[in-house]
């Protein structure tokens, strides 16, 4: 399992993470990013080419030695307006200070933490007050029969691609103390069971 989830992993989840629907929407949230970002699961860093000049420095954190590397080579050949630094952590422990982030930016990453609430209440501690966690993930559908497939599938999803379908993303963000701004949930193109997907913004509701 060691291998599988260090060296061939990686390398699904890069190649998964260029399908058509995801090509498409990708644009949406890194262009609302401004001064000091953390993305997290920065993955092959897909993100780093839609960031503009409002960001002043970029964190990708990214535990992935295998993702991290090719993130790094794209970053280079991107010659991005800011600095991009790595943070070679998971999410449920973020090497950075407390209120030290404008925004983090997470791409279809919620579903793949193994502890979502912890990375949750570690990405709070790490935002401004007044700070953005813009999201775009997919999660559990509204409708019982896509509910159910999902969680069929999820054990098969988990152990495959470590992705939990059936995760109800908008109700742990909540739960973390954040307050949306703006949401959106919508099916986008795809097989139901993995394309009901939530887009928007949210903000520590207290310090």
């Amino acid at each position: 399992m060691g291998f599988y989830a260090n060296r061939i992993l990686p390398r699904l989840i890069s190649a998964g993470m260029k399908n058509k629907a995801m090509t498409k929407h990708r644009p949406r949230i890194p262009v609302r990013a401004s001064g000091r970002v953390l993305e997290v699961g920065m993955g092959s860093g897909l993100n780093i080419p839609w960031y503009d000049q409002k960001v002043t420095h970029l964190f990708g954190l990214e535990p992935s030695a295998v993702l991290q590397a090719e993130a790094a080579e794209l970053a280079a050949a991107a010659s991005t307006p800011f600095p991009v630094e790595f943070l070679t952590a998971g999410a449920e422990s973020i090497p950075l200070e407390r209120s030290s982030m404008d925004c983090v930016v997470s791409t279809w990453t919620l579903c793949s933490i193994p502890d979502l609430d912890l990375a949750l209440a570690e990405i709070r501690r790490v935002l401004k007050p007044g700070g953005q966690l813009l999201f775009l993930e997919h999660g559990r559908a509204p409708d019982a029969a896509v509910a159910r497939w999902q969680d069929r599938l999820a054990p098969v999803f988990r152990g495959l691609a470590g992705c939990n379908p059936n995760r109800r993303i908008d109700a742990s963000i909540e739960a973390a103390g954040f307050r949306f701004t703006d949401i959106e949930r919508s099916y986008f193109d795809g097989p139901r069971f993995i394309s009901w997907h939530f887009v928007g913004s949210a903000t520590p509701d207290r310090k």
